[in-house]
C-alpha cells in the first residue's frame, strides 16, 4: 500500500491539516483529536480502500487500519508535522473529565510499552516450556541469558513508561527517563538508610513500577510550564534542566514515591477483599465477557496497569491476562461461527480474517469489522467468554507473565505449575467452542433482514415477468405535486431523479423506510437516507430554504442514525418558512433512480397521510 497516497485521503477526508489537533494509534486504530468532528466525512472515510471502519465517541475518533497501523501512523506524522501529542491536544486534557483524563492517560501510555512487554512475557512462556520439556536447563547460560531480556524490561520499567507518557504531560521525554533511570539505580530502588535534606526517606522498590514514575513525570511537566514562564529566555537552555531534576527527584521521592506504592498496595487490597468477599472468578467472568465493549469504546489497555501492579506485588495476574485471552480467543470462535454459517464468499472471507486476528490476540479487526456491524457476536462472546472466564476464575488460573493470547499460553506453565496451564487452555476451549456455537446459532442478522426485505416486497407481474416493487412511505402528511410543477428546475427536470413533491399539512417529517441517514446538510433543510435495499432517498424540505442557514428547522437525526419507517426525524416550522417568503413544498426523490427499472409517484390528487409517496420498481 502506498501510505502516503492513504493518509493524503485520510488527511482531507478528516477536515484538513488544520482541523486535527492530535493522533495517536493502538495496535489497529489510528485515533484523532479534531477541532471540529462535523467536518469529518466519515462515510467517505469508511469507503476509502484500507480502511476496516470508523468509529467516532466520547474516546476519540477513530479509524481503523489494521494492524499495520504503525507504519502507517508514522507516515502520518511525519506528514503532518506533528508529534505524536500536541500542545494542543494537551491543553484540552484540562477539559476533560478528571477520570476519563486519566483513563485515556493510562490507555495511551500503556500503548506503546505493550511491544517490548509483550516480547518479554512470550520469551518467558517459551522458556519456561523449554525448561519443563528439558530442551534449555533453567541453570544453563543460554536460559540465563534469554531470561535476562524478560528480567530486564520489567525490572526498567519505570524508564519505559516515562518515555511513552512524557509529552502528554508536558515533560522532556530525556528528563524523565533521566528521573527514571535514577530512581532504579543501586543507590536509591530499595535501599533502607536513606535521608535527603535531614528528612529520613522510607525503603522503596521502583523497579518494575509505573505509577509514582507517572506521578512525577506529570510533576516535572507541570514545574516545567512554571519555569519556562519565569525564568528568563536566555537562561533556560542551561539553567532549567539543572533545576527540574533537583526538585523532581527529592519531591518523588518524598511524596510520589509512596503515594504510588500506596496506590498500587490499594488496587491489591480492593482486590483482594473482592476476592474474599464474592470470588475473584466473578471479575474473571465479567471481563471476558465484557471486553469487546471496552475495546469497542477505546478502554482497552486500561486492565494493563492493574495486571502489572499485580504481577508486581504477588508475582502473578489472577484476573485479567487470562481473561483477556479467553475473551480475545472467544472473538475468535464467535467469527469463526459466523465463517461456517456465512453462504456468501465475500463474507467467509472477511469472518475467516478476523477469527485468525483474533487468535493471535488482535482482535479490533473482528470487533469493529464485523460485531458492530451484526451485534450477535457480542452475545456470543458474552456466552463463551464468560463461560470460559467463570472456569479459569473458579480453578484460580494464575498468569505468571505480562502476556495475552494464544501464544502466551505456554507462560501458564511458569513455576512448574503444569496443572495452571492445562485449566487455562480449557477455560480457552469452552471460551473459543462456547461463542462458535452461540454465534452459529444466533446467526447472522444481515441474512435474516435479506429474507425479511424479500418478504416485504410485492411481486408485480407484468407482460408475463415477475418483478419486485418496494413502498416508501409518505415523508409527511399533505398534498402531491408533480415533480415537474415544482418550483426548482434542479428538480423539476428530473436531473437528481424521479420523485414528487408535498405541500404539506403538519410539521413533521418522517421516515419513508427503515435504513440509515446518509446525510444531513448543515443548513438542516435536506436529509438523506438509504434504505435497506439500497434505495436512496433525498429529502428536501422548502425551496431555496438553504439561505435560511437552518431556521425554522429542527433536525433529530444524524449522520449514521438508523431509522424506522414513520419514525420522526425533523420538525419544521412551515408557517415560519411561509412568513419569511419561501415555498414550503417538501421535495422526495430517489437519487439512483437509473438503478431501477422505474420509481411511480402517487396519483396527484391523492391526500397523503399514511400511504405510500412512491414505488420503486426493482
Amino acid at each position: 500500500m502506498n501510505y502516503q497516497t492513504f493518509n493524503e485521503d485520510i488527511i482531507r477526508l478528516v477536515g484538513g491539516k488544520d482541523n486535527i489537533q492530535a493522533v495517536v494509534h493502538c495496535m489497529t486504530r489510528l485515533r484523532f483529536t479534531l477541532k471540529d468532528r462535523s467536518k469529518a466525512q466519515t462515510e467517505e472515510l469508511k469507503a476509502l480502500d484500507g480502511v476496516i471502519d470508523v468509529v467516532s465517541n466520547n474516546v476519540a475518533y477513530q479509524i481503523i487500519i489494521g494492524t499495520h497501523v504503525n507504519e502507517v501512523h508514522a507516515e502520518l506524522i511525519s506528514m503532518l508535522g506533528l508529534s505524536p501529542v500536541t500542545d494542543d491536544e494537551k491543553g484540552s486534557d484540562a477539559k476533560k473529565n478528571p477520570l476519563k483524563a486519566i483513563m485515556d492517560l493510562l490507555s495511551e501510555t500503556m500503548t506503546p510499552v505493550i511491544e517490548p512487554i509483550i516480547a518479554s512475557g512470550l520469551l518467558a512462556g517459551f522458556l519456561s516450556l523449554f525448561s519443563i520439556t528439558g530442551l534449555i536447563s533453567a541453570d544453563s547460560p543460554t536460559y540465563q541469558l534469554l531470561d535476562s531480556i524478560r528480567s530486564s524490561v520489567f525490572f526498567f520499567l519505570p524508564i519505559f513508561i516515562a518515555m511513552s507518557c512524557a509529552k502528554r504531560l508536558k515533560a522532556s521525554p530525556y528528563l524523565a527517563v533521566a528521573l527514571a533511570a535514577v530512581l532504579v539505580s543501586s543507590s536509591i530502588n530499595d535501599v533502607a538508610g536513606l535521608s535527603i535534606f535531614g528528612i529520613k526517606l522510607p525503603q522503596m522498590v521502583y523497579a518494575n513500577s509505573f505509577i509514582p514514575i507517572i506521578l512525577a513525570v506529570w510533576f516535572m511537566g507541570q514545574l516545567t510550564v512554571l519555569l519556562n514562564k519565569y525564568v528568563p529566555k536566555f537562561l533556560q537552555y542551561f539553567l532549567n534542566p539543572l533545576l527540574i531534576m533537583v526538585i523532581c527527584l527529592p519531591v518523588t521521592l518524598l511524596i510520589f514515591g509512596p503515594i504510588g506504592i500506596w496506590i498500587g498496595d490499594g488496587i491489591g487490597w480492593f482486590f483482594e477483599v473482592l476476592h474474599n468477599t464474592f470470588g475473584s472468578w466473578i471479575v474473571v467472568m465479567l471481563y471476558a465477557a465484557l471486553q469487546p465493549f471496552l475495546i469497542m469504546l477505546g478502554a482497552g489497555n486500561f486492565m494493563m496497569p492493574l495486571a502489572l501492579n499485580f504481577v508486581n506485588k504477588m508475582g502473578y495476574d489472577p484476573i485479567f491476562l487470562a481473561a483477556a485471552t479467553i475473551s480475545d480467543i472467544a472473538v475468535s470462535g464467535a467469527m469463526l461461527g459466523y465463517f461456517l454459517r456465512a453462504k456468501d464468499a465475500k463474507q467467509k472471507q472477511l469472518f475467516g480474517t478476523v477469527s485468525f486476528s483474533a487468535l493471535m490476540g488482535v482482535t479490533e479487526p473482528a470487533i469493529y469489522g464485523a460485531f458492530i456491524k451484526f451485534r450477535r457476536p457480542f452475545i456470543a462472546v458474552m456466552i463463551g467468554g464468560g463461560l470460559g472466564g467463570l472456569f479459569a476464575g473458579l480453578m484460580k488460573v494464575k498468569t505468571y507473565s505480562i502476556v495475552w493470547g494464544l501464544m502466551g499460553l505456554p507462560s501458564y506453565a511458569d513455576n512448574q505449575d503444569i496443572s495452571n496451564l492445562v485449566f487455562m487452555i480449557i477455560s480457552v476451549v469452552i471460551g473459543f467452542v462456547g461463542a462458535a456455537i452461540a454465534a452459529f446459532v444466533l446467526g447472522i442478522p444481515q441474512e435474516d433482514k435479506e429474507a425479511e426485505k424479500v418478504s416485504e416486497m410485492t411481486d408485480v407481474v407484468e407482460n408475463g415477468t415477475s418483478l419486485k416493487k418496494v413502498p416508501l412511505g409518505s415523508v409527511v402528511e399533505g398534498k402531491i405535486v408533480p415533480l415537474a410543477e415544482v418550483n426548482d428546475q434542479a428538480f423539476s427536470t428530473g436531473a437528481l431523479g424521479k420523485g414528487l413533491g408535498i405541500i404539506p399539512a403538519n410539521d413533521q417529517i418522517v421516515a419513508p423506510s427503515d435504513g440509515e441517514i446518509s446525510v444531513v446538510f448543515p443548513t438542516k433543510h435536506a436529509i438523506g437516507l438509504k434504505t435497506e435495499q439500497g434505495i436512496e432517498v433525498l429529502i428536501h424540505i422548502g425551496i431555496d430554504t438553504v439561505e435560511l442557514d437552518g431556521q425554522f428547522f429542527d433536525t433529530i437525526v444524524k449522520q449514521g442514525d438508523k431509522v424506522k419507517a414513520g419514525q420522526q426525524i425533523a420538525t419544521v416550522d412551515f408557517a415560519g418558512i411561509k412568513e419569511a417568503g419561501y415555498d414550503p413544498t417538501v421535495i422526495v426523490v430517489i437519487t439512483n433512480t437509473v438503478d431501477y427499472l422505474d420509481v411511480i409517484p402517487a396519483a396527484e390528487d391523492n391526500e397523503l397521510e399514511d400511504a405510500a409517496c412512491l414505488t420503486v420498481v426493482l
